[in-house]
């Protein structure tokens, strides 16, 4: 069967790339974006994340990839009025099949899920990325004791294929078009395959 359509997916376009499973914290601040975050807690809807190709997060609608992940608010907190602080977790990849802009600047999209990474186990040549992984995860856990706020979230699944490769994806210093690149690709293990080469020429494994 086809996947139903995302009809009317707010977009919030920024310069990073968000992925599967992923923390995104997110200081809101203009009003398109404080109503849209105000409507989606009140439904309970995710958003949208694209990542800019032309423009700026602040100002006028930026242009954006077409592939982009659903953001689900997890937390929240306004210390500062007009200041609102949110947390987000990425759920399931979606690509644009036609958008409009609010008079209000905000972006609506018109959007197909598409197919979440298949849950294959983690292959025994990419043991030591999980190692690796791991060794990140206890030093972020040592300088951030609260859990809420570390900028890889619970559960740690270590023998997964695509939980791996999407969290050593986000800690990669490449460019956000490469880490794109890496999001849209559907098999995990051909993503960790480029992330492992990657680090053993860095010599980083």
């Amino acid at each position: 069967m086809p996947a139903e359509l995302l009809s009317n997916l707010p977009i919030f376009p920024l310069g990073t790339v968000l992925f599967p499973e992923s923390a995104l914290p997110l200081r809101i601040f203009e009003a398109r974006y404080m109503d849209m975050v105000r409507d989606c807690m009140q439904t309970g809807a995710p958003f949208g994340v694209c990542l800019i190709i032309k423009g700026k997060e602040v100002g006028r609608p930026a242009e954006h990839e077409r592939i982009g992940c659903l953001a689900t608010i997890t937390d929240w907190d306004m210390e500062q009025l007009g200041l609102l602080h949110i947390r987000t977790r990425g759920s399931g990849r979606f690509s644009i099949v036609d958008r409009r802009v609010q008079s209000d600047g905000l972006i609506l999209a018109e959007a197909t899920p598409i197919e979440p990474d298949p849950e294959e186990p983690l292959a025994g040549k990419f043991a030591d990325c999980a190692v690796l992984l791991r060794r990140i995860v206890e030093d972020l856990i040592e300088k951030e004791p609260n859990a809420l706020n570390r900028m890889i979230g619970e559960p740690y699944r270590y023998e997964s294929s695509s939980w791996v490769s999407n969290r050593l994806c986000e800690f990669l210093p490449i460019p956000a078009t490469a880490k794109q690149k890496l999001m849209e690709l559907p098999d995990p293990e051909a993503r960790l395959e480029i992330i492992h080469q990657y680090l053993q020429q860095h010599r980083v494994l």
